[in-house]
């Protein structure tokens, strides 16, 4: 047995970092789900969800000081202390990005929401639910056939946001004459697309730790 294994033995791993990834993994399925919920509601109605999208980024955040903290001060970690820096900056992006779509749809008043939109914050919740379903099956690298599966998801998962915001980009320059519109939806589309590529950065890095501990 490695000593990196053997460590891995003396890590209180239900009491320390675990924990709390599952909870920021919970955090990134809320946001997700709270978006989702506000581009399939009258755009009078999505102040509530906007607001509760700001609560939600500001507990990440919160949450990344506290995994930090944990950091500097046990020597023991589950798994290699880079990887857990790499694992964490990684679900914070997409935090940040979740709100900042939130953010756009708000400056730039966004009133009809394009079907395709609806179609991307569907898939970048899928994405939220497989981080965190890849998060629990990573604890005590028990069921690491699971990690790989939601892994391989969220990677097809990109690859279905990638063609929407590709088609749909085209579209607008297509269809809409108006420069306002047309920046409008882009930058609302692009911080969408890039939500879904952190969430495949996230499962790179989940997928790296599977991999080193199979």
């Amino acid at each position: 047995m490695s000593v990196n294994k053997f460590l891995q033995f003396l890590v209180p791993k239900d009491k320390k970092f675990f924990p709390l990834f599952h909870q920021m993994a919970k955090i990134l399925v809320n946001m997700a789900q709270t978006l989702h919920e506000a581009v399939n509601v009258k755009s009078e109605e999505r102040e509530v969800f906007f607001e509760k999208l700001e609560k939600l980024d500001s507990k990440a955040e919160s949450l990344n000081r506290e995994i930090n903290f944990e950091l500097s001060k046990n020597f023991l970690t589950p798994f290699d202390r880079e990887d857990i820096y790499a694992l964490i900056n990684k679900m914070i992006d997409v935090s940040d990005y979740i709100d900042s779509s939130a953010k756009r749809m708000k400056l730039y008043q966004m009133d009809k929401v394009k079907k395709p939109i609806r179609k991307i914050t569907e898939a970048n919740l899928e994405a939220c639910q497989q981080i965190q379903k890849a998060i629990i099956a990573l604890e005590g690298f028990k069921d690491l056939k699971t990690v790989i599966k939601c892994c391989e998801r969220i990677d097809k998962l990109e690859n279905k946001v990638d063609n929407i915001y590709d088609k749909e980009i085209y579209e607008i320059f297509d269809q809409y004459e108006d420069v306002k519109e047309i920046i409008k939806y882009k930058e609302i589309f692009s911080a969408l697309e890039n939500t879904s590529d952190k969430c495949k950065l996230v499962s790179d890095v989940l997928e790296s730790i599977a991999v080193k501990h199979s």
